[in-house]
C-alpha cells in the first residue's frame, strides 16, 4: 500500500465505541461514527474542514436493512461497520482525489485490507473488505493508525458522534461541542 503525503485532500476520521466491550452479544449497544475533513495536516489540532458527518448504530440483526454482519456490538464490529459506511460513502462521490482514513483502531484498518484475518464477525469483515478493494480501485486509498483519547480533535469528534450513536443520541452540534464533552 502507498502511503499518501500530508495533507491530502480528504481525510475520513472513523470510531468505533461499545457499551462496557466485556461479555458482549448481539444485544450489547454499540455505534460508530465518521468525520470527512477536507485539508487536515493529520496533526491532531483540527486543521481544515469539515465537510460532513455521520454515525449510527451497530446492526446485528440480520432482518434490519443496515445489517452487513455484525454478529455482536463490539467495539471491534463498531470500528468496522464505521470504516464500511466512510468507504460506502466514497463510493458517492464523483472524484477520485487521493483519501485517508484515520483509525484509532488498528484492528479495523489491518482487517479492511486483508493484512489480519478476522477470528470473528467474518461476513462483516469480508464485506469491508470486499468495498475497502472497491474505493481503492477507483483512487488511492491509505489509512494511518491516530492514538485514541489523546486529544486529536477530528478523532475526538468521531468519538463523539460513535458514543451517541451507541447511547441513541444525537450528536452535539459541532459549534457546541468540545473534545472530552461526551
Amino acid at each position: 500500500m502507498k502511503r499518501l503525503p500530508e495533507p491530502t485532500r480528504l481525510t475520513l476520521y472513523v470510531d468505533g465505541s461499545c457499551d462496557g466491550n466485556q461479555n458482549v452479544d448481539a444485544s450489547t449497544f454499540a455505534g460508530w461514527g465518521v468525520v470527512v475533513v477536507q485539508g487536515d495536516s493529520g496533526l491532531g489540532r483540527g486543521s481544515g474542514e469539515i465537510i460532513t458527518e455521520f454515525s449510527g448504530p451497530v446492526s446485528t440483526s440480520p432482518e434490519d436493512e443496515e445489517f452487513i454482519g455484525a454478529e455482536v456490538g463490539s467495539n471491534n464490529t463498531a470500528e468496522l461497520s464505521g470504516l464500511f459506511a466512510a468507504l460506502r460513502w466514497l463510493l458517492t462521490e464523483e472524484n477520485d482525489d487521493p483519501v485517508r482514513i484515520r483509525l484509532d483502531s488498528q484492528y479495523a484498518g489491518n482487517i479492511a485490507t486483508g493484512a489480519w484475518r478476522a477470528k470473528a464477525n467474518r461476513e462483516l469483515a469480508a464485506r469491508v473488505q470486499s468495498v475497502w478493494s472497491e474505493v481503492a480501485a477507483q483512487r488511492d486509498l491509505d489509512w494511518s493508525h491516530v492514538k485514541a483519547h489523546r486529544g486529536h480533535r477530528w478523532n475526538e469528534r468521531a468519538d463523539h458522534l460513535a458514543k451517541r450513536a451507541m447511547r441513541r443520541e444525537r450528536p452535539l452540534p459541532l459549534t457546541f461541542w468540545k473534545p472530552g464533552n461526551d
